[in-house]
């Protein structure tokens, strides 16, 4: 009953906590009710709880009072605490309780979140969580546990967090990833928390006190077959060195880890020890004798590291030859090892089909092996040996291959001398290159040779740390003798700061997510935050494609009706800029919107034309290479150039004309031919008709704020010289001749248009057409406008008042007599060949 009371006031208290969080808007209230959930994690000396309570706390209601903190990180009342009470009452219970616990939560709570600043507060709190060793605690409160108190679930979804915590940052942070959570770090300081867990435990045996490895085991193999065994092991693996030289606790403590390794990441584990260990003596210290009482390791060792795999160095066939040979319990591995090696080198099909990488790795292992025998080793093994040798040199020096001829002549000149001591020895002539050098080097290589044992306990941070304080040393002095006035007070010969380039420091901060951006543009009164939001709104949306796209039509929306309330300066190319980003990031999406707009009542004919202008910038970035496209400067320059109409710069639409044109001309020219073009996809071609179709659905019908065919001209005008620029745009694009027709249709009932500006814009537009339209389309979908079409261009060319027009007219006439002729001269080839 009493243990029932306790658990009920331990759940009143923290539900009361909630409640005040939730509700209060007392700052006091709030500090009070954080203190007394920290109360219930602090030691017995700061906490006025019972042992019992703290216990029931941790157990029962951490998880759930983290998740409550996680679903009111944007609350107000978090926002009002200080920067010390943030750090002391609502960070910390992140940091003292269970770190299991913790880092569950704050990995969930980091990949559901979006980009924001709540985000950034819990990233922050897991780099603490990090930096104060809590993983480390983690992993040592899993050693205490002699039988598994959680569900095997429950573990496996932990030991998945530990082992992907920096893809799982990764895929929510790039590219703003904290530096330690790069792989590197990461697993550097995981390794570092794993020897301090081992180092507990081995303490703790020395008391008579139980532990368990069998999550560490995991840990590490988990982490391993991640591929992450390099940077654990390089910095496990000398220390484990180190540390069994001398003492039993530790190497039983290492053989029990690599024991408890399960059986399917045991090969990753095992390789990346034997190359991160420094010699066999290492590596038989760490292990024991792993390979007599593990089957899976057994064959790793004496079959797939010697004879399936061959990408290692030397040093690594070294170390396993030498670990099989170092402990007579072994030794009859190491028999078997180079029977099963003499074979492989002596088989004539190997020597004949595998790579000569691998009939090199085979040599040396072979040479390496037989060099650690002893001489009733060899007694037992002089037949074999002997038969091997003889058959394998024949299957060698018989290969065509320089290379594999030499390894048959080294490999037999050194069994024979080691094998056949009294007997006649072989000799050959080769040439001694760099190879053959090697091989004959390995049968008087000491494989027991370890570095590590000149050094002490503690030589790898003690000499980086002497090193690095010698070079400052020496630096220091350097500096000291090329400035031997440095240390004057004199004035004379100081220079003036440069301030040419200062800028004008700003009370608020660029916003670095889309969404902060977003909210200020829609709701911020303040003329200094919403020009930082306007200037960096393009480059966050070309950064965060993802986020973009949640938000692309909300943002379109908002800059399309924005005003320049604040007199922003470069307001309209800096919207512009944004909007033609978003389109170009969602483009789809983003494209039924505007052109849906585009006909919609209550916009004004500068919105409209804003809406032009965005959807072919747009179209021209996607038609544009991505190899060029990464050469134009997103923003100012790209932008300004790109959106001047035609009938302010004529030369612009004219130049591409012509460009097409004279593409399509057959020149006959000894001049040096052009490089070729590297490939690449053409963005625009497959969304053509997203932003092609829907502007051609309502222009014949008046709206209230809106007559396309009658007073609004200018807007028609930009309307056909746009609808051309995506017809010029779609060339060999699917849909190119359907596009071609229904833009025909369209401009045919204004080609005498009053305004030259229309007329000029149906005509730019009958040029793309038959620019971008296949040849055979034009004479099979348009053979019944054919001759009225070429009526009018001829009249037009002879007598339009405006020369923009009439030379229009001309290059119109010329592409369709060309595309005609091409038409008719392929259909008599064809009808010629039949």
């Amino acid at each position: 009953m009493e243990q029932g009371s306790m658990n009920a006031a331990v759940r009143l208290t923290v539900t009361q906590c909630f409640r005040t969080l939730a509700s209060s808007a007392d700052h006091k209230d709030v500090v009070a009710a954080l203190q007394t959930l920290n109360s219930h994690l602090d030691d017995a000396s700061q906490s006025n709880t019972t042992s019992a309570q703290r216990e029931e706390f941790r157990r029962v209601h951490y998880s759930r009072t983290l998740q409550f903190l996680v679903s009111n990180i944007h609350s107000d009342w978090l926002h009002s605490l200080s920067a010390a009470h943030r750090r002391d009452l609502w960070d910390d219970l992140f940091v003292k309780g269970p770190p299991d616990q913790a880092l569950l939560v704050l990995m969930d709570a980091i990949t559901e979140l979006r980009s924001s600043a709540g985000l950034d507060h819990l990233v922050s709190i897991t780099e603490r969580f990090l930096q104060s060793h809590r993983l480390a605690d983690l992993l040592w409160s899993y050693c205490l546990r002699s039988a598994p108190s959680d569900s095997p679930q429950l573990r496996e979804t932990l030991l998945g967090r530990i082992s992907a915590l920096p893809d799982i940052t990764a895929n929510k942070l790039h590219p703003n990833i904290r530096p330690l959570f790069l792989p590197q770090q990461y697993y550097s300081l995981l390794a570092t928390e794993m020897l301090t867990a081992l180092e507990r435990t081995c303490q703790t045996l020395r008391g008579g006190t139980d532990c368990s490895l069998s999550f560490l085991a995991q840990t590490l193999g988990k982490v391993c077959i991640q591929g992450h065994s390099g940077p654990v092991l390089a910095v496990m693996a000398p220390r484990l060195s180190v540390c069994t030289r001398s003492d039993m606790v530790w190497q039983r403590v290492c053989w029990k880890l690599l024991e408890n390794v399960p059986q399917r990441w045991m090969e990753v584990v095992l390789t990346g020890l034997v190359q991160a260990v420094s010699g066999p003596d290492a590596l038989s210290r760490v292990i024991g004798n792993l390979a007599l009482t593990n089957k899976t390791a057994q064959f790793i060792l004496t079959h797939k590291l010697l004879l399936l795999q061959y990408k290692y160095e030397t040093q690594v066939l070294k170390t396993i030859l030498g670990y099989l040979a170092a402990d007579r319990d072994r030794r009859p591995l190491l028999i078997q090892v180079v029977r099963s090696v003499s074979q492989a080198w002596a088989n004539p099909s190997a020597v004949k089909h595998t790579p000569v990488e691998q009939q090199l790795y085979v040599s040396k292992a072979f040479l390496l092996s037989v060099s650690l025998l002893k001489d009733s080793d060899l007694q037992e093994l002089r037949s074999d040996l002997l038969q091997c040798m003889l058959g394998g040199m024949q299957s060698h020096l018989d290969s065509s291959v320089v290379r594999i001829r030499n390894m048959g002549m080294v490999v037999g000149e050194c069994v024979s001398s080691h094998v056949d001591i009294n007997g006649t020895k072989l000799k050959f002539e080769y040439e001694k290159d760099e190879e053959t050098r090697e091989l004959l080097s390995l049968m008087t290589a000491n494989t027991c040779d370890e570095p590590e044992l000149v050094k002490g306990a503690d030589s790898p941070d003690d000499t980086g740390q002497t090193s690095t304080s010698a070079q400052e040393s020496v630096s220091q002095n350097k500096s000291d003798k090329t400035n031997p006035g440095s240390d004057l007070d004199s004035d004379d010969d100081l220079t003036p700061y440069d301030m040419s380039a200062d800028q004008k420091m700003s009370r608020a901060s660029s916003p670095r997510y889309l969404r902060d951006c977003l909210e200020n543009l829609i709701s911020s009164d303040d003329a200094e935050r919403v020009e930082l939001s306007l200037r960096v709104a393009e480059s966050l949306v070309r950064r965060n494609v993802f986020a973009a796209k949640e938000i692309s039509v909300q943002m379109t929306k908002v800059l399309l009706h924005m005003e320049d309330k604040f007199n922003t300066s470069g307001f309209l190319r800096l919207r512009q800029a944004t909007m033609v980003a978003l389109t170009v990031t969602d483009c789809v999406p983003v494209t039924q919107y505007l052109t849906t707009e585009f006909y919609s009542l209550n916009y004004s004919l500068r919105q409209r034309l804003d809406i032009l202008e965005v959807l072919a910038l747009a179209a021209q970035e996607l038609y544009t290479p991505i190899t060029d496209a990464k050469l134009l400067t997103p923003g100012a320059a790209a932008c300004t150039e790109l959106t001047r109409h035609p009938k302010n710069d004529p030369v612009h639409w004219r130049q591409a004309v012509e460009k097409r044109i004279q593409s399509k001309t057959k020149c006959i020219s000894k001049g040096a031919s052009q490089p070729a073009v590297k490939p690449c996809p053409n963005r625009y071609a497959p969304v053509a008709g997203y932003f092609f179709f829907p502007l051609l659905r309502n222009y014949d019908k008046p709206e209230v704020t809106f007559d396309l065919l009658g007073s609004d001209h200018l807007v028609l005008g930009r309307l056909i010289h746009t609808l051309g620029l995506f017809m010029h745009l779609a060339v060999n694009a699917p849909m190119a001749a359907q596009m071609g027709c229904a833009l025909l249709d369209f401009v045919w009932a204004v080609r005498y248009h009053a305004d030259q500006m229309v007329r000029r814009g149906v005509l730019f537009a009958v040029c793309s057409v038959f620019l971008s339209m296949p040849s055979q389309n034009i004479l099979l979908d348009l053979s019944d406008q054919l001759f009225e079409t070429r009526t009018w261009l001829a009249d037009v060319a002879e007598g339009d008042p405006d020369a923009d027009c009439r030379s229009l007219a001309m290059q119109s006439l010329v592409l369709l007599d060309k595309s005609l002729k091409k038409q008719l001269q392929d259909q008599q080839a064809q009808s010629l060949e039949s």
